[in-house]
């Protein structure tokens, strides 16, 4: 019964990440496509902002497998 329940916890808490990412890379985009010089700006910003969402799903995974 547990496992059962940590496997769908796990999926609840990837929709979070999921989301997040989605959101990182349209924002990103929308401000590349509005002022293309701020790219250089904009990468960095986008891509920490990706490791840190994922890094988020991988926590939710280790507590489904620890718990």
């Amino acid at each position: 019964m547990t496992g059962s329940l940590n496997v769908v916890g796990y999926g609840l808490a990837a929709i979070g990440p999921a989301l997040a990412v989605g959101m990182i890379f349209a924002a990103y985009i929308s401000g590349v496509a509005r002022q293309p010089e701020s790219r250089s700006a904009l990468q960095p910003i986008a891509f920490l902002g990706f490791a840190l969402a994922e890094a988020l799903a991988l926590f939710g995974l280790v507590l489904a497998f620890v718990l």
